[in-house]
């Protein structure tokens, strides 16, 4: 009488389980490492307070929040942030949307406007800046060039009304480009035949473009909006060539005010705190952007 065979361990099931595991284990242990563990470390030295010049390491609990709740600069460097934010927010996404529906049409020139508009996105981000310091100088070739058509320049990165401005302008030029290429992407989605449509009917081209055009292209609008809020809450490089966050606390935003307390002043902890901080205001930010994407996303209603 013959036995049954015992069923193979490695079946073809298990074998691509294990595959797959094996494709999504790199990206996981790479969170792991540089999201995950970083998160958690900065919690933990947000409820300690680490000198390194006296070579100390304390755990205080939640005296640096404590602190973070009486800081009397808090509320200046979160308008500032705020400001910034705002502004490059709408500048950047409008000219970006401005650009690519020029740049949609069939007219000769548009690969070379195409390629100018979005080289600055491909250089350094510290060149660009370096040089964008020179230009706005009181000296500098921007207020040279006003000089020549009859006109004064003011002290563009040292007076309280021009100096956010200033930061705010290059950071858009600098970045414009890359929403610009993905609204065109999304532009030339759209079909053809819709617009032909509500042309025949008498629809202006400011009813298409409100009309069809952008609730077809909100899922692009609804991803550029969250990079762009993302990537403004996190400048540092920006204001650190520029301002060095002043004059006074104009421009002092919250990354470069979290660079001054941990690295300027060694005040680690409270560093770490404000990491904390930067941490929840991103995510509620983005969360809500993603909670009223039905709202905002034509395909989502």
């Amino acid at each position: 009488m013959s036995t049954p065979s015992t069923p193979a361990f490695w079946t073809t099931r298990r074998r691509d389980h294990l595959a797959g595991y094996l494709f999504v284990a790199p990206q996981l242990i790479g969170s792991a490492v540089f999201v995950l563990l970083p998160l958690g470390l900065v919690f933990y030295y947000s409820l300690h307070e680490w000198n390194v010049l006296a070579d100390t390491f304390s755990f205080v609990g939640a005296e640096n929040y404590r602190a973070l709740a009486g800081d009397p600069n808090l509320g200046p460097v979160l308008r500032a942030t705020a400001g910034f934010s705002a502004g490059l927010v709408v500048l950047n996404l409008g000219l970006a949307l401005l650009l690519a529906v020029l740049l949609n049409q069939r007219l000769r020139g548009t690969v070379v406007f195409r390629t100018l508009f979005f080289s600055p996105v491909v250089v350094s981000l510290v060149a660009w800046t370096i040089v964008w310091r020179f230009l706005l100088q009181d000296n500098g070739g921007i207020n040279g060039a006003l000089d020549l058509a009859g006109a004064g320049g003011p002290n563009w990165l040292r007076g309280e009304g021009t100096a956010m401005l200033s930061v705010i302008v290059v950071q858009v030029i600098k970045n414009v480009g890359l929403n610009m290429v993905l609204f065109l992407a999304a532009l030339q989605g759209v079909p053809a035949d819709l617009h032909e449509a509500a042309r025949v009917d008498g629809a202006s081209a400011w009813t298409r473009l409100r009309r069809i055009t952008v609730p077809l292209i909100s899922p692009t609008i609804l991803l550029t909006s969250i990079i762009t809020v993302v990537g403004s809450l996190q400048v540092f490089a920006q204001i650190a060539v520029l301002t060095q966050g002043g004059p006074g606390t104009s421009t002092t935003v919250l990354v470069y005010y979290l660079y001054q307390q941990a690295f300027q002043f060694h005040h680690f902890g409270y560093g770490a705190t404000l990491s904390v901080l930067l941490f929840l205001i991103v995510l509620a930010l983005t969360v809500a952007q993603w909670q009223l994407r039905k709202r905002w996303v034509f395909h989502e209603q």
